[in-house]
C-alpha cells in the first residue's frame, strides 16, 4: 500500500469537517515540508479549503506508484498537544483512509488504515527546515 505515502498513513475514511479557520489554529501544526525517514518522499502539507493537503514535492523511484504531485486531503482534529485524528482521501487513487497522526517539534509518524482498519500502514517523517 505505497498509496499511504501522502501522510500514509498518512492516509483516511471517517469525516469530521472543521472550518478553515480553526485549521489554520490547529496544534499541533503538520504544515510544512517532510522527509520521510526512510529517504524515499518528501511531502508539503498546506491548507487547502477547510482541509490539510499533503502533496508528494519528491520522490526517490516513481516506479513504485508514487508520483509527483500525488495529494491526500486530510480532515483532521486535534486530540492533545501532539496527536491529530480523522479521515483522508487519495485523490488519485481515489481511496479513503482512517489516520492517527503523532507529532513532536521535527519528527511525525503517520498511521492510515483501508478496509475498517484491518490494512494499516505506519510512516515515519522528519520536517524538513
Amino acid at each position: 500500500m505505497r498509496t499511504l505515502t501522502l501522510l500514509s498513513c498518512a492516509a483516511v475514511a471517517a469525516t469530521a469537517l472543521a472550518a478553515p479557520a480553526l485549521l489554520a489554529n490547529v496544534n499541533p501544526d503538520i504544515s510544512g515540508d517532510w522527509l520521510r525517514t526512510d529517504g524515499t518522499a518528501r511531502i508539503h502539507i498546506a491548507p487547502c479549503g477547510p482541509q490539510l493537503c499533503a502533496t508528494n514535492t519528491w520522490i526517490k523511484d516513481a516506479s513504485h506508484d508514487e508520483q509527483v504531485g500525488d495529494q491526500l486531503i486530510m480532515t483532521l482534529q486535534p486530540q492533545g498537544d501532539s496527536s491529530l485524528t480523522g479521515a483522508a482521501f487519495d485523490v488519485r487513487r481515489k481511496l479513503n483512509y482512517s489516520m492517527n497522526i503523532v507529532i513532536d517539534q521535527h519528527s511525525m509518524v503517520a498511521r492510515g488504515c483501508v478496509v475498517a482498519g484491518v490494512v494499516c500502514k505506519t510512516m515515519s517523517w522528519t520536517r524538513e527546515s
